[in-house]
């Protein structure tokens, strides 16, 4: 699908294009094609005289491949986080291609940022009064969202931090189980690890584009913000990380801790059972001479022997706080 933003007497106007694409409105600023057919891509190259990369060819991850310049066109590929909220998060490659004073962009996937920034560019049409802006613009909103999701991860990983530490009737009753603990845990640390490589590209991105020399200085201005939030972001990344480790270990401390306490238990118990045990098997021996078959108080001796031989190592077990 192609999807045409051209300004109209300081008006966004949004033309999609189902069929044949023969030419562009004069004031077109952006060229968004969202999961293009062959026949869509070869229109654009045409119009443009530029070349398209391919969904495979947006997947590289080589800085040569992903940051160049080409027949006169800036080409760049950014990793953006998409359906960051879900359990199937991941990221998709999204391409820029700077031409003259129109920005194309190539997109298989549909990342929460393009809406975002298309609603504000229809309330503020000045975001998109050049391609190089819509550009920026996009960036920004991509860099917000990276922020956001980053926040709302810390702010999960917080809730669970005090439910872990805290006391075990109160950890009972807010966790279901360690299991889901980790599941969590596991979740944040992937997303901040996808949302890391996202922010390296952008850096790699806005360094690329800023040593333009046909850059507006505004835009640079606009860049240099940028690049500064995402430095702040990326070091909350890496904060975000670190408690993920953090709290992985507690975790997995805590559910060995768990264990000793399941397998003291049953310690206890086969100490506890074992001189009861011993008694029984001796009078359940078949010798024709035991002095005891013939006592009358034989079977109530037997059994408060038993009795003495459980309390005896309980009382012990008590006395030096071991259970």
């Amino acid at each position: 699908m192609i999807s045409l933003y051209h300004l109209d007497r300081d008006k966004l106007t949004r033309t999609i294009m189902d069929g044949a694409l023969d030419g562009l409105p004069l004031d077109t600023i952006w060229i968004d094609l969202f999961q293009p057919t062959h026949d869509e891509e070869t229109a654009i190259e045409r119009l443009l005289g530029i070349s398209v990369p391919t969904h495979d060819e947006m997947q590289e991850i080589e800085t040569s491949s992903r940051l160049y310049i080409e027949e006169g066109a800036i080409v760049m590929t950014l990793s953006v986080l998409y359906k960051p909220h879900t359990s199937g998060f991941s990221t998709a490659a999204v391409t820029f291609i700077i031409s003259g004073n129109r920005l194309l962009t190539v997109r298989y996937a549909d990342p929460l940022s393009f809406g975002q920034f298309t609603q504000k560019a229809f309330k503020h049409p000045a975001l998109v009064s050049s391609g190089n802006q819509a550009f920026v613009g996009i960036l920004e909103q991509i860099s917000d969202n990276l922020a956001d999701v980053l926040e709302g991860a810390t702010a999960d990983l917080e809730a669970l931090s005090q439910t872990i530490f805290t006391t075990d009737t109160d950890r009972k009753a807010a966790m279901p189980s360690y299991r889901d603990a980790i599941y969590r845990i596991g979740h944040v640390g992937d997303l901040s690890t996808k949302a890391k490589g996202c922010l390296l590209n952008l850096t790699r991105l806005l360094l690329f584009f800023a040593g333009q020399s046909d850059v507006h200085r505004e835009v640079k201005e606009r860049m240099k913000i940028l690049m500064q939030d995402a430095s702040s972001i990326d070091e909350h990344a890496r904060f975000l990380s670190a408690k993920v480790g953090f709290l992985m270990d507690a975790t997995m401390g805590l559910i060995n801790l768990e264990q000793n306490n399941i397998i003291k238990m049953f310690s206890v118990a086969a100490v506890i059972f074992l001189p009861p045990t011993l008694i029984a098997s001796i009078y359940g021996m078949n010798f024709k001479v035991m002095p005891e078959l013939s006592w009358g108080h034989g079977y109530f001796f037997a059994l408060i022997l038993m009795v003495l031989s459980t309390a005896i190592p309980l009382w012990l077990f008590w006395r030096k706080k071991w259970l």
